[in-house]
């Protein structure tokens, strides 16, 4: 049996193929991007808002629709303590695995129900669920304004063959200026996450990183 090695961070060769998405955030000074996928959920988001007060960090969270509408109150308890929402689709659907006019319409009724619960303007920020899109997908999300981002740094937190410390290792190997942290507030990921985000934090700061929302 072949065994592949995890791709915790995607090659700058490839990334210059997708010059318009975004995978990390400013070059210039020392700051990082966290960023929590898949949420909100009533289980797990809430206890990552209030570590991110203790630190008094703030975070990206790109939203699975369905959530959303399930859980409005979360949903908005993410946006008032000062955090981004971006569009994850309503269905968590694979790009790859979906038609170009089922991705669109997917991604819409995020949008719009993102826009009925929160009450705020769009951010456009988008981030494909697993990261993949068709071309075709790719060029009508841009076409619309959205930003699709993607990410520097995968911390597998949701791999159940991992564990905290697993997850701590990956990002202190390979975070850098600008980097795009991603997380997970899911049920699957939140033993590994829950317990390796503080000690993420507290070692980026001590590293002398600052966090920034996209």
């Amino acid at each position: 049996m072949i065994h592949f090695r995890p791709l915790f961070q995607i090659p700058s060769c490839l990334q210059h193929l997708y010059r318009k998405v975004l995978w990390r955030g400013d070059l210039s000074c020392r700051c990082v991007y966290l960023t929590f996928d898949d949420g909100p959920i009533p289980d797990v988001t809430p206890t990552v808002l209030d570590i991110l007060d203790q630190y008094r960090v703030k975070a990206t969270f790109f939203c699975v629709g369905d959530n959303v509408a399930r859980y409005p109150d979360l949903a908005r308890e993410v946006l008032s303590r000062g955090h981004q929402i971006g569009n994850h689709t309503y269905h968590h659907l694979r790009g790859l695995q979906s038609t170009t006019s089922t991705y669109v319409a997917d991604t819409e009724q995020c949008e719009t129900t993102l826009q009925s619960v929160l009450h705020a303007p769009s951010s456009h920020l988008f981030r494909p669920p697993h990261g993949r899109t068709r071309y075709a997908q790719r060029r009508w999300l841009m076409s619309h304004g959205y930003q699709v981002v993607l990410w520097d740094v995968l911390t597998h937190d949701y791999n159940p063959s991992y564990t905290p410390a697993d997850v701590l290792s990956v990002v202190q190997r390979y975070t850098r200026n600008g980097s795009i942290i991603v997380f997970h507030d899911s049920i699957k990921a939140a033993d590994n996450m829950l317990s390796a985000l503080p000690q993420v934090i507290e070692m980026l700061k001590k590293q002398g990183y600052e966090f920034r929302t996209l």
